[in-house]
């Protein structure tokens, strides 16, 4: 079960936008992440470093927040997450998700992303 500290330690990289950085210090090794249903999960601490890497290459800039509270229950962490991000050609896209984590012990172990799809449209 992770600790409040640790919970909000993670938040804070997160919202310093350090998203690879966060997947670096805050996931076990053999982490996967999935989106809605809509995509197979990514395995692999490494290979999901490199997504976002590939992710934040594509944007020009990005501001993440959290929408406290988060809740926690035993192993499990379900965070409200906006972002924003400002792509290339001036246009901004809005994301919020409710992302829910199974943690083992201090690391995120799984973690799957509830969102509209509708969302991915750049305004």
């Amino acid at each position: 079960m992770p600790s409040r500290d640790t919970i909000e330690a993670f938040i804070a990289a997160v919202e310093s936008n350090d998203h690879v950085g966060a997947i670096r210090d805050f996931y076990t090794e053999d982490a996967s992440m999935q989106e809605n249903l809509t995509e197979p999960p990514r395995q692999g601490r490494q290979a999901l470093m490199e997504h976002e890497a590939a992710v934040l290459q594509r944007v020009a800039a990005v501001r993440s927040r959290c929408i406290r509270p988060y809740l926690v229950e035993g192993d499990t962490v379900v965070i409200h997450w906006v972002f924003e991000f400002d792509l290339p050609d001036g246009k901004m896209r809005r994301i919020e998700e409710l992302a829910h984590q199974t943690w083992r012990g201090e690391k995120i172990w799984r973690e799957r992303f509830y969102y509209d799809p509708a969302q991915r449209a750049a305004h």
